[in-house]
């Protein structure tokens, strides 16, 4: 409580009204799958467009090489074309899959992720230095430096005495004076303006390039205690992984000039070289000779893409920061939408609909095995699961495939996730996503008819069809449960998103004192968000009492609830249901009637 120990007006504020509440997004989605490149540990990657996706994952797939494993950067980009906005990106890979590595000297360098990617990228190294200037005075080991600014303990220098350079490592350095691990020999010292005579650093320049990406990383050192230790400045690349050794067997040979595709064939692989005897500087210790040294990774591999096994997709809790394939959307808590593209393997899909209801904030998206077209055989695979977190869609989608440049089927989940973020941002997560058409779609596998349909919509396997002069539209709304109160998938999904929001805008209530205060302003807060809801339409009703009721206090919870710290409260809503059948009746009328 306040003191009041003075005499005086005191004017005080305090909360007593409703929180304002804040819809969480229900239009983010996550994808696994294989992609060319790109991190395998830790958490997803967040993309915003399918550039950011070929600029951290790489390109498409080939059908040759990937096989029916190859949907991942197809979904994604059918995700952004059918209205998706963000989505959350986890590499999956075999578990024989090995990065690229090429060791130059002490230096080793090997690529930021597994895959043959690597044997594309050109990383050149070259000398450089952060600090140059001129030595006023020599005095033994101590030189006084016209700027002292970038020496520190531990660099290796170079002093040019107008024709020749000697070598020397920097013990300590005191405003303009550095003092050197040996007396001067040189002759550097100069007060002339404009004089040849210098001091400088001795350093190396990375460079990393593939395609169109290029990173620098300049001025490096190899010493572990540098601020700019070449391992630390490089961990957040996307491209390589540096590593200092004690000593190198042997050094690569320099790759012929370039970063092309092509280079890769012709430039003949890279033969180890006589290990040569550490020189003064990095880039001697480095191996390096000349202005430059290109060098390409070797020894990269995707893996046995054709005998991949589940556990590549359902990946491992290795803890935070470890955690690999769907185990890694544990650390994220931002995806409402997930899907594995492509990947029909039933251990997969009953281990993405087991993750979505675990978190009861995720709701998964199947597909149907492209070769299953009757009624009976897609009957009998949907007949394996059954969740209220999960719809199944069917056939695949004819779209052009632009890494093959011809048409291809593609299966319809990432499709299905765009057209969910398109129908939540245009209409709102209570409209079924249904009856939208399916951008960039040009042909389905199977056409089915109505009688087809009559047999598998109840079951819950969600139609796409060809309707003349209509387009190819999604023709079914519904979860694979069998429980009738959640036949409809965009209920779920509206009660995901009433939960989600409550959970994420009622922290503030937490080590609140228990009292009927703070029943009173619970209940206000979550009865305007509710009432907000209703005025948009996502709840039933004509009036909010009809819509939804929110009961906190002595009728919720008992005096043992509150003496072990638990507030209850108890929220209805009447969510809408979409207009699944409509039937217009039609009687014939006389005239004198």
């Amino acid at each position: 409580m306040a003191e009041y120990l003075s005499p005086g007006v005191y004017v005080e504020e305090y909360d007593s009204g409703a929180t304002p509440m804040q819809g969480v997004s229900t239009s983010t989605a996550g994808f696994v799958g294989l992609a060319e490149r790109g991190p395998v540990i830790g958490q997803p990657q967040l993309i915003t467009s399918f550039a950011d996706y070929r600029r951290i994952y790489g390109g498409y797939l080939s059908a040759a090489a990937y096989g029916s494993a190859r949907f991942l950067p197809y979904a994604v980009e059918q995700f952004f074309m059918n209205g998706g906005s963000r989505a959350y990106i986890m590499r999956a890979v075999p578990e024989d899959a090995k990065a690229g590595s090429v060791q130059t000297g002490v230096l080793k360098i090997e690529a930021a992720s597994p895959g043959v990617w690597a044997e594309n990228m050109r990383v050149t190294i070259v000398p450089s230095y952060k600090a140059k200037t001129q030595v006023f005075a020599v005095n033994g080991a101590d030189l006084t430096l016209k700027n002292a600014d970038g020496f520190n303990a531990g660099d290796t220098v170079e002093l040019f005495d107008g024709s020749r350079s000697v070598y020397a490592t920097v013990k300590s350095v005191l405003d303009k004076v550095v003092t050197l691990d040996a007396p001067c020999t040189a002759n550097v010292a100069d007060t002339t303006v404009g004089t040849s005579k210098y001091i400088r650093t001795c350093e190396i320049t990375i460079t990393a390039r593939l395609d169109e990406t290029v990173e620098v990383f300049e001025n490096l050192s190899l010493r572990p205690d540098a601020l700019n230790y070449a391992p630390i400045r490089t961990e957040k690349s996307d491209l390589i992984r540096v590593e200092v050794v004690a000593a190198a067997p042997a050094a690569a040979a320099p790759a012929p000039k370039g970063n092309g595709k092509d280079d890769k064939k012709e430039a003949p692989a890279p033969a180890p070289a006589p290990a040569k005897s550490a020189g003064n500087t990095p880039y001697e210790k480095c191996g390096g000779t000349g202005d430059s040294m290109t060098l390409i990774l070797s020894g990269g591999t995707d893996g046995s893409v054709s005998s991949i096994t589940p556990d590549a997709y359902l990946g491992k809790d290795d803890g935070p920061g470890r955690r690999t394939g769907l185990q890694a959307f544990r650390e994220n808590n931002q995806v409402s939408i997930m899907a594995v593209p492509g990947v029909t393997i039933p251990e997969v899909q009953a281990g993405l609909i087991t993750f979505c209801e675990a978190r009861m904030s995720s709701f998964a998206i199947l597909d149907v095995p492209m070769e299953l077209k009757k009624p009976g055989d897609v009957a009998n695979f949907r007949d394996m699961y059954d969740s209220t977190y999960a719809a199944m869609y069917h056939p695949w989608l004819q779209m052009f495939d632009a890494g093959a440049k011809r048409p291809d089927f593609f299966p319809p989940s990432g499709a299905m996730a765009g057209i969910y973020a398109r129908s939540d941002n245009e209409r709102g997560v209570h409209k079924a996503p249904a009856n939208e058409v399916v951008r960039g779609c040009t042909g389905l596998s199977c056409n089915y008819n109505n009688g087809e349909q009559d047999i598998l919509n109840p079951m819950g396997v969600n139609l796409i069809r060809a309707f003349p002069g209509r387009g190819i539209r999604v023709w079914g709304a519904r979860t694979i449960s069998s429980n009738g109160l959640w036949k409809y998938l965009n209920v779920r999904r509206l009660f995901i998103y009433v939960e989600e929001s409550i959970r994420a805008n009622t922290n503030w209530v937490v080590f609140e004192p228990n009292s009927e205060t703070l029943w009173g302003r619970v209940t206000r807060t979550i009865e305007t968000f509710l009432a907000t809801c209703w005025r948009d339409g996502a709840l039933a009703g004509s009036s909010p009492d009809q819509a939804f009721f929110v009961e906190c206090g002595p009728t919720t919870m008992t005096q043992d609830d509150i003496d072990n710290g638990r507030l209850i409260c108890q929220i209805g809503i009447a969510p809408v249901k979409p207009a699944e059948f409509v039937i217009f009746r039609i009687t014939q009328k006389t005239a004198s009637e």
